[in-house]
């Protein structure tokens, strides 16, 4: 059990190294699979220099928990609320620190529908699963996939 305070009212970020890294952005995506158990997403990052390592382990997260990623790359977290909706599938995940300085990254959640998760809505969920991290054992025949 670890303490995660990247956890904020309506999204997630934190100061790399410190309060965000791989590790946690796997936990992450693992808890947001295992809790809304999505078949399918999309996920995007932002052009931060980390961003792109933490979307990847974060998909391994997703992927470990028997979700199918699809990758859309370089976005902007409108870009994700817009093909949660528009593709059809059951949520969005966009790596961004948004207006934080560049020693913070961070996550923006969706749902289907392009509902954002926040607080009230799951992010509190996905918290406890991520800090617990006590997931099931990965099944290699359903991981899920992962395509650009």
């Amino acid at each position: 059990m670890i303490k995660l305070t990247c956890f904020k009212a309506y999204d997630i970020r934190g100061r790399l190294g410190e309060e965000l890294n791989e590790d946690i952005a796997w936990r992450i995506g693992r808890a947001y699979g295992e809790y809304l158990k999505p078949k399918t997403i999309v996920l995007g990052g932002d052009v931060r220099l980390t961003s792109e390592a933490l979307k990847l382990e974060l998909a391994k997260g997703l992927q470990d928990a028997g979700v199918d990623v699809l990758d859309i790359g370089m976005s902007g977290t409108e870009e994700i609320y817009f093909a949660t909706f528009h593709l059809g599938v059951d949520g969005g995940i966009e790596v961004t620190a948004s207006h934080n300085p560049m020693d913070y990254n961070g996550m923006k959640l969706v749902r289907e529908g392009a509902r954002p998760i926040s607080g009230d809505t799951g992010l509190r969920d996905v918290q406890r699963l991520a800090e617990a991290g006590d997931f099931p054992p990965v099944n290699e025949a359903a991981r899920g996939s992962y395509r650009q």
